[in-house]
């Protein structure tokens, strides 16, 4: 009789032993925690090992070979099965989160909408007597564009500010510098309230209603990749400061698309140096999560953060801009 084989572990398949000699198969039962499982020869769901004894180089070794294809143990089989639901239930959650995404964009866009309709007949309204006693600030304009920013916002996330103690004073001119990371960052700066003029490009002024209003506002539209029209703009905010109104530069030009502070073109410097305006430093932080850039169909959850800092006074232009990137990558970094 052949020698009993006892083998103990985690395993459930029955094995079957031949005799190379005798061709006399019998059954193993293998015990698990000690526990005698035996299990049937023809189980469906069972691989079945052959064992068999070879002398090679007079030293006895047994080679495995697996037989019935496409008959996977049922331990492999289940541990599948709950891999695959867990892979679909986490498929389920991303889709359901991108879904989520998509309609708070389109709440967004649906309630600004509503918004820029009521108050755009105000501004109109109200539009000859802005021309005739403010043309320049246009503070009643402003005003109402800060209550459009915040009943937009507010139902979306939430802004907290810091250092608005370093805020100039609202009727002194000056020259406002911001990272750029997403649409929303001109919804969070506008709920500031300041009198200060974008800088736009040009196509976005023929959109209804909102371009609209950014004409009645005496926004700044600007041609990129156009020499003249960039001399054009750096002029036209030089007279507003002049004339005692405020301008808003996005020195980077773009978004970011990864979060990460660009390089500052110099034009809004150049501006500040030669009329003698304060440059104002604004950190924007969690706008580019909640709208990233170029993904403007989607809001997801978050909050804001609006640091201003201290102003930078100076008459070089290189140097103003070297400190305001200083000033706005340090906060960007901290987070």
């Amino acid at each position: 009789m052949a020698p009993m084989v006892s083998l103990t572990g985690q395993l459930s398949n029955a094995l079957t032993f031949h005799d190379r000699k005798n061709h006399a198969p019998f059954s193993l039962s293998l015990s698990a925690q000690g526990s005698s499982l035996g299990i049937p020869r023809n189980h469906k769901n069972a691989s079945l090992l052959s064992i068999c004894p070879k002398e090679e180089f007079c030293r006895p070794h047994y080679s495995f070979k697996l037989h019935g294809q496409n008959n996977f143990p049922r331990d492999i089989v289940v541990r599948s099965e709950l891999a695959a639901t867990g892979a679909a239930g986490n498929d389920f959650s991303l889709s359901e989160l991108k879904i989520g995404s998509k309609v708070r964009g389109a709440c967004f866009y649906a309630v600004t909408a509503f918004n820029a309709i009521f108050l755009f007949v105000l501004m109109l309204v109200g539009h000859p007597l802005v021309l005739l006693f403010d043309r320049h600030r246009r503070k009643f304009h402003h005003f109402v564009a800060m209550v459009w920013a915040k009943l937009t916002v507010a139902l979306f996330y939430k802004i907290k500010f810091e250092g608005l103690e370093n805020l100039p004073p609202p009727d002194t001119p000056a020259v406002y510098v911001s990272n750029h990371q997403s649409f929303l960052d001109i919804y969070t700066l506008l709920t500031l309230g300041r009198n200060f003029k974008f800088i736009s490009k040009t196509g976005i002024f023929l959109y209804p209603i909102i371009g609209w209003a950014m004409f009645l506002l005496g926004m700044i539209p600007l041609k990129r990749m156009d020499n003249r029209s960039q001399l054009d703009c750096l002029k036209r905010c030089m007279d507003l400061i002049k004339k005692g109104a405020s301008v808003f530069f996005f020195p980077e030009g773009t978004r970011s698309k990864d979060g990460k502070l660009g390089s500052f073109k110099k034009g809004a410097f150049s501006v500040a140096a030669k009329t003698n305006a304060p440059v104002v430093p604004i950190t924007l932080i969690g706008t580019g999560q909640i709208m990233p850039a170029g993904k403007e169909g989607i809001v997801n959850t978050g909050s804001v953060k609006v640091v201003i800092h201290k102003p930078i006074e100076g008459n070089d232009a290189m140097v103003l801009c070297n400190e305001a990137s200083k000033t706005i990558g340090s906060a960007l970094t901290q987070t």
